[in-house]
């Protein structure tokens, strides 16, 4: 199948083009760089997803993974990149499946206000769109990592104390890697055929701990 994804040049998206090639798909990918990526079934375009998009027919699966966290622009490419790509290249009686890249901010209000707030409309758009793509037999879900150990994160993974500290905020004591959220994003595009309209929340448990005092 052809699978375009987004942000493809470092982190999850690199994981998600790499998972995605292994399977024997087409992968296009797109990234304001360049991705390190040597196959024959890979194409890159070099583009800013706020810019005019390309042409690209026949896309099957559609996962929008770029963007950028406490910038001035994160609703600009979190969001707004997110609806411009899935109106484009997913709203079409080919399309199998959309998997939009949302994160727990989304879910607690954690972290910074406009990244938080770009990722809860990614959450409410995957609902809107999960809506219209059901006429094509497709789906649409979202992912909502918690902490995922990726260039992004440098500064906590390379300072021991902080990375302690950050861990110690989950349940398992760890974070997500890159590669593990590009299983996720696999099962959720390939192997699921009747989820949708549905977020994961892939955190190691940080929602989920409390303190209990009595």
């Amino acid at each position: 199948m052809k699978v375009l994804i987004t942000g493809t040049a470092n982190g999850i998206g690199y994981a998600a083009a790499q998972k995605f090639l292994d399977m024997g798909h087409e992968v296009i990918g797109m990234d304001i760089q360049t991705a390190m990526i040597d196959h024959e079934n890979y194409t890159h375009i070099l583009i800013d997803i706020t810019n005019e998009l390309p042409d690209i027919p026949d896309v099957d699966i559609l996962v929008n993974n770029a963007g950028v966290q406490n910038e001035p622009n994160d609703i600009e490419v979190n969001l707004m990149g997110t609806i411009r790509c899935t109106e484009k290249y997913g709203m079409h009686t080919g399309i199998k499946s959309i998997v939009n890249i949302a994160s727990t901010s989304a879910h607690t209000g954690a972290e910074f206000p406009l990244y938080s707030a770009s990722k809860g409309g990614v959450l409410a758009y995957t609902k809107n769109v999960a809506l219209r793509v059901a006429k094509y037999g497709a789906t649409c879900n979202s992912l909502s990592p918690g902490g995922v150990t990726t260039m992004l994160n440098a500064h906590i993974l390379s300072d021991p104390e902080l990375w302690e500290a950050v861990k110690n905020e989950t349940l398992l004591k760890k974070w997500a890697s890159a590669n593990e959220i590009a299983e996720w994003i696999y099962f959720v595009a390939i192997v699921n055929k009747s989820m949708t309209g549905q977020d994961i929340i892939i955190d190691a448990g940080e929602m989920a701990k409390f303190n209990f005092i009595w």
